[in-house]
Parts: structure tokens; sequence; C-alpha cells
């Protein structure tokens, strides 16, 4: 409670200087505040700094940097050892502070409304060590506001209005002015509001700028006076002198009531039409006027008396608001030749607030008629005749009938306008207008036909009027009913007996009066041997319903169901619509999944471009095959050895040209001369086989027997060292014979040793001494397919080649 009452008797001083600043009296602040601190602080709570926020005046006018006070720490000795060190906002620009004194100044002129207040930090530190004394403390320099700103209204043109002959002090508008002076120091910026022109008409509140009317609703017509512009101001300071000022315009219009009545410009109007004119011919205009405007000024005209009244008729035109006399019955000058009526004009809308005793007014209006020649004139407007489509040409339709007006009653003569009936199809009689047939009907085709009848004077053609003639052809039962839609249908596979595919509607193009009535069935033929049923559903339409409970569409793809459609119409007529149904394979849940292209084919969806695609991919393929076939045999035709002098140790012969020395991937036959390392590496695949099926032969194949020969038995006396070489030789034999996936497949891979001591020595023929009808070759048709070609070549007898 005590540091409370301390700090506001401390905050109480600091405003007491800052009031006395404000009237010019330059007072050392430091020192009052010094002194206070010293007697309110507790002696136990000593801080080193003697201020807490300064004040600076805005606008400053000097030639001299402003004084704002001094910094002052306890710590300072005063003998300019200590160093103010100045930070913050403006700091070194704006504000500037004596760094041995500690006294603070404003280098330029301030502005409250930019900146009302900078936020500073200062600290006191050792010249001789740079030792920090006090630490950084922020401190605030708040800037006092002189009335230096004019208050400014919101708009610089205000535009408002109000109602003609509206009460004193209603309200116009209100006016909104601010200030940018500081409304919470002084009176710098409190305004008043004042009406400097627009008396007498509009006075202005003082406080909150409402405008208001000032005179009464007879000094406030709009047909007198209608744009008012009104100055108002505000000034700063309560309106006081020396106050600044503002001004804005305020534009005022007064809007209209309906308090003027309309009235004729003339009490009786002459007006003239022929006796030909027709309805809704306009015979003149009548004019009236009305001070207001806008939707006050519409106006509504009446027929109120007369002895026409009903032969003519009156309306307002909207964009002129004068008064339309149009023709609402046929007139005869031979019967009555003139006409007078009274007419009467008032305001459409009506103001209640401003009823006048007089809102109305009339006149009269003479009316003669002008005698014409006029042209024949038809019974009737139009003409409704009806007839059977059936009818037989020359059958007659109706007539029309027509007169001539004038009191010379001259004949008349009947045509058909050929324009509105170009196909000739009816005609009628020119003496008596009966209308006839010329071709015959079909509804379904054209049910209405519309056509113009002329009707001319017979000695004056060029008096002539028309009609319009309307026939309606009756229908009869002469059309069968067919399909509504062509239906696309499908049936699953599997499926079950009595199972629903497909609901099918019926047309007609016939129209009976009773509606229709369709009854549906298979056709005789199929009603037995059909695979699917029909439902009349006794409602214009029927299901088809499966008979089995399995299709295939291997065996059929395509049904045709044919439906016999009968009407209920007199004479019954009956047609046979077929309805195609694909089958399909279908999921658990009976949706369409695969249909045989010649089902899909027949469904009109299938484009024909699908369907070229599809034979085009077919003949491609079948051109590969041929290819591929017609290779195949030329491979086959080949001899294996081209001349039986050519004749090797090692024969491997291909049919396609290999990488030469490059090649890495063939046989190496130097695996013979390590065969050590050669049946380690049998286990492994050919570098240049990639097996179909690794399981067919696996790495380590069974061991055949050997089969005696003229060649095993010569190997049974290799000496030892040549075993593993003999074995190796006879699973490579082994593996060739039992692979057949193992490319090339017209080569031949021949596998031999020609050791030192073999009982069989050389299989070639290049270093024998003897002919080659020394040598025996019957044992190479035991060696199997591989060794045939060889043992035919070499098998031989000598007479064979004699």
């Amino acid at each position: 409670m005590r540091s409370l009452t301390l700090g506001l008797v401390w905050l109480f001083l600091c405003r007491s200087v800052d009031a006395m600043s404000l009237n010019g009296e330059r007072t050392d602040k430091q020192d009052i505040r010094a002194e206070v601190r010293e007697e309110a602080l507790p002696k136990r709570v000593k801080r080193g700094w003697m201020w807490n926020q300064f004040s600076v005046m805005e606008e400053y006018t000097g030639t001299d940097n402003q004084y704002i006070g001094r910094l002052q720490s306890d710590k300072d000795p005063d003998n300019g050892s200590v160093k103010y060190i100045l930070s913050g906002e403006g700091a070194g620009s704006i504000f500037v502070i004596d760094e041995n004194k500690g006294f603070l100044h404003a280098t330029m002129r301030l502005d409250r409304e930019t900146k009302a207040f900078y936020k500073l930090k200062a600290t006191v530190v050792n010249k001789q060590t740079g030792q920090q004394l006090e630490p950084e403390t922020e401190f605030i320099v708040k800037l006092h506001d002189v009335n230096d700103n004019e208050p400014q209204f919101s708009q610089e043109v205000y535009d408002a209005s109000v109602p003609e002959r509206s009460d004193v002090g209603t309200p116009v508008i209100q006016v909104t002015a601010t200030d940018a002076d500081d409304s919470m120091y002084g009176i710098g910026a409190k305004l008043v509001y004042s009406i400097s022109r627009g008396q007498p008409y509009f006075s202005v509140d003082p406080n909150t700028g409402v405008i208001r009317t000032a005179l009464g609703p007879q000094d406030m017509d709009r047909e007198t006076k209608e744009h008012y512009q009104v100055v108002i101001e505000a000034k700063d300071m309560a309106g006081q002198r020396g106050g600044l000022t503002g001004t804005t315009v305020v534009n005022i219009s007064l809007t209209d009531v309906n308090d003027n009545p309309p009235v004729f410009t003339q009490s009786v109007y002459q007006l003239s039409v022929a006796e030909s004119a027709t309805f809704g011919t306009v015979v003149g205009r009548v004019q009236a006027t009305d001070r207001d405007t806008g939707r006050n000024a519409e106006m509504s005209f009446n027929i109120i008396s007369g002895d026409s009244m009903d032969v003519f008729d009156i309306s307002t035109d909207k964009n002129t608001q004068n008064g339309i006399i149009t023709v609402k019955k046929p007139l005869d000058y031979e019967k009555k030749s003139s006409h007078t009526i009274g007419i009467q004009v008032q305001n459409s809308q009506k103001d209640h607030g401003f009823m006048l005793t007089k809102s109305k007014d009339t006149a009269t209006v003479q009316i003669r008629v002008e005698d014409v020649d006029e042209p024949p004139q038809f019974s009737k407007d139009h003409y409704l005749m009806e007839v059977k489509e059936d009818a037989a040409v020359g059958t007659a339709v109706g007539s029309v009938s027509a007169t001539d007006p004038d009191q010379v009653r001259r004949g008349v003569i009947y045509s058909i306008d050929r324009r509105t009936d170009m196909d000739r199809v009816f005609g009628v009689h020119p003496g008596n207008g009966s209308v006839f047939l010329l071709k015959h009907l079909d509804r379904e085709q054209k049910a209405w036909h519309n056509f113009s009848v002329i009707a001319k004077e017979f000695r004056n053609p060029h008096q002539s009027s028309h009609t319009q003639v309307y026939v309606r052809l009756l229908d009869i039962n002469d059309n069968a009913p067919t399909f509504a839609t062509d239906y696309e249908t499908f049936v699953c596979e599997r499926t079950k007996v009595g199972q629903l595919i497909q609901t099918v509607r019926a047309v007609d193009a016939d129209a009976p009066s009773a509606g229709h009535s369709f009854f549906f069935s298979l056709a005789p033929d199929e009603a037995n041997t059909s695979n699917f049923t029909v439902r009349d559903n006794a409602d214009n339409t029927a299901g088809i319903l499966t008979r089995r409970s399995s299709y295939s569409r291997f065996q059929q793809s395509v049904y045709l169901v044919p439906v016999v459609i009968t009407d209920g119409d007199y004479p019954i007529q009956s047609g046979t619509s077929t309805l195609t149904v694909r089958v399909c394979t279908c999921d658990h849940k009976g949706n369409m999944e695969l249909c045989n292209v010649e089902a899909m084919s027949d469904s009109p969806g299938l484009v024909t471009g699908a369907l070229v695609s599809i034979l085009l991919c077919l003949l491609i393929l079948l051109i590969v095959v041929i290819f591929f076939t017609t290779l195949k045999h030329r491979r086959k035709q080949e001899p294996l050895i081209e001349s039986k002098e050519d004749v090797r140790d090692n024969v491997v012969s291909y049919n396609d040209e290999g990488g030469g020395e490059e090649d890495t991937q063939a046989f190496d036959i130097g695996a013979l001369y390590h065969p050590a390392t050669a049946l380690e590496e049998s286990a492994k695949q050919r570098r240049d086989v990639i097996p179909s099926d690794a399981l067919l032969y696996p790495s380590n194949p069974w061991q055949a027997p050997i089969t005696s020969s003229p060649v095993m038995s010569a190997a049974a006396g290799v000496s030892s060292s040549n075993e593993d070489v003999w074995e190796f030789i006879n699973q490579k034999v082994l593996e060739n014979d039992c692979n057949p996936t193992a490319p090339p497949y017209d080569s031949l891979a021949t596998y031999a040793y020609e050791g030192s001591g073999s009982v069989v020595e050389s299989l070639s023929s290049l270093g024998s001494a003897g002919s080659e009808a020394e040598q025996e070759y019957h044992y190479l048709r035991e060696w199997g397919p591989r060794f045939r070609k060889l043992a035919d070549m070499y098998g031989c007898e000598d007479d064979d080649f004699s």
C-alpha cells in the first residue's frame, strides 16, 4: 500500500513538471525527481536511474536543439569518468545525448500525428574500463500535442435527398469530421458544426453534424425549387477563437411526392377512323400533364360515358403517358357514322398523405367514321373442319362463307392461297365456298392441315380478305405396333429358368381415343422350340423370360426372339418385332463380363472401325505364321555337311552367322584339355542358354547306362588318366540328347578326345593311311538320333557310290 501511495505521488509530481513545461516555464525536472526519490522511496531500495519518462513539445520551431531532459545515475561522480550511451528509435538522428552529462535533446521538428512517442534505451559505462555501471533500461519520450491540424470531413461533397413537403426538423443527412490532434489532451480536437450557407431552409446540430429541414411543408415544394447547396463548417477548440476550421458541401435534392393531379390539355378531342379499321387499330391520342415526376406522374385513362363505350378502348402509353384510343369492335359506316365518348384521367400511384380534393380530370372525345369500299367479310374468324384419314378424293370437308359489307352487295368468289397448301391437298368451290379433298390423307404423316381461303369481290378482285381453315384428320387403326426402341439384351450362361432378362414396350403410330392397349406373345412357330418365353404384363409392357437354366456362348452366341404385338383397336393390327439376345459370361451378381465377338458384332453399338481393326490384326498374325513356317521348312532341307570331303574332328555347324573370334558364348574346346575344371563347371548353365523349365533338367543329371559298341569296347582299355575325359564326353552327349530346349536345334556338336594309346585310334580320316572302305561305321547307328546323319553318310557300302 505504501508503494502504491509513493507511486501516485511520483506520478503527480511528474505531471506537474510536464504542465509547467507546457506553460513555457523551464524547470530542472531531474533535480525535482531526485528530491522526490530521496524523500519518497524507501532507503533499502535504491535505484540508480533518476528518470522514467520525458515529454517534448511537437512542432518545435526554435533554432537550437530542443532540450528534453537529463539522464543521471547516482553512480556518476560528475567528474567526466562515465559515458552515457543512447539507443533505440531515432537515437543518434532524432535524439542525441551528451555522453558526459546525460543531457537529452531533439535535433529536428517532430510531429505527434506521425508518431506519438519514441522508445529509447540508455546505459552508463566507465570510460576507462568500459565496464557497464547501469543495466540498459528503456524509457519513453512522449510528444505533447499542439493544435496544428484542422478538421477534415470524410467527404469533400455529400449528396442527400429529402421528400418535399417534409415537416420541420426532418433529418436529411449526417456529416462527420475528424481532427488529427490529440483528443485526450486539451480541447484542440473538440469539434463544433455550423452552417454557413443554406439558411433558412436547413440547419445543422452543432455536436452531431445532423442536417435537418428548417422550414415547413408549404415552403419545401419540389415544383418550386428542387436543388439546394448547403455549406457546413467544423471548428476545433470547441468553436473558440483561434481554432481551425474545415468545410464541406452538401447537395440536397427534394424528392417528389404525388401532390399534383393530372390535367387534360383539351376539354374536347375530335378524331376520325375508317370503317375498315380492325381490332386494335389506333384511332388517336389524348394528352394530359402532371407536374410530378417518375411514378407519381404515371396516369391511367378510362372511358366513363358515351353511346359507344363498348366499341372503343383507351390505354396508356408507358413512354409518353398519353392516352391511346383504339378500335374494340368492327365499325360500320352504313349503321353508325359518328361516336361520342367521355374519358377520365387519374394517377396510377396514389399517395394517401397528399390526397387532393380534385385528383381526377375528364374530357370528351368525338369520333367520326369514314366510309370505304370494304372487302368481303367471312362469317367466322377461322374455320375448324374434320375428316377421316381414309376419305376418298373429292370428299367434301366443309365450307366457308363471305359477304360484301357495302350497301351494294357484290358477288364473291373463293380460292385457296396455294402458298399455304403447296401440296394441293385441298380445293374450294369458287361459287359456294365448299372445301373438298384433292389427294389421299395419312394422319400418321400429318395430323393437321392449315391453309388460307381467299374471298374476292367478283367485279373488283383487289378487294379481298383471308380466313384460316384448320382441318383435323380423324384416326383409323391402320398401323401395327412395334417395339418402342431397339433393345440390346443379353443372357448369362448360368441363369435360372424363368429369369427376367428384358422388359419391352410397344408404340403405335395410331392414336385411338380410348388409348393404346397392346398384347404380347411369342410367334406361333417359336412357341414350343424357343429358348425364351414372353410374359404379358397387361400394362402395355411384356417381360422376356428364360426357359433354360444354362446357355453356352460357344455353342450359340446369339438368339433371335420373335415377339408378336397386337393392338386393341378395330380393325385389329398386329406385327412381329425381333429381339436379339446375346449370350455372355457374367459374375455372381449377374453383371456382364464377356461376350463372343460374333455376338458383339451384331450389336449396333459396335462400330465398323472396330471390326476392321480385328480383321487387320488377324491378317497380320496369319502372315507371320506363314513366314515362320516357310523359314523352318527351308532350314530342314539344308544338309548338315555340304560335302563328304569336308570332315573335321570337331564339326560345329550353324545356319546363322556367328560372332567369329569374338564369340565367347559358344562351346569351348579347351575344356577337354582341363577335364577336372570342366567337371566342376558342368553343373553350371551354359552362358548362352536359359532353360525354359529348370525343374525338367536338373544341374546333376542321372547317369544313363552305357550301351556296348565298338567305341565303348575300345574305350574300356583307356588309361585311368583319361577316364575323367571319357566321363565328361558321355555326360555332355547325354545332356544334348535329353534336353530339347537347348538351342540351336539344327547344330551338330561332336565331342571326341584323340589321346595317345587309344584302341580305336582316331575317328577322323584326315591322317588315316587306309581308304574309306577299310573303316567300319555301322556302330554309328547305335549312338542315337544325333549321329544318324553320319551313319547314313559313312555306313554305306562302296557299291552305293558306284
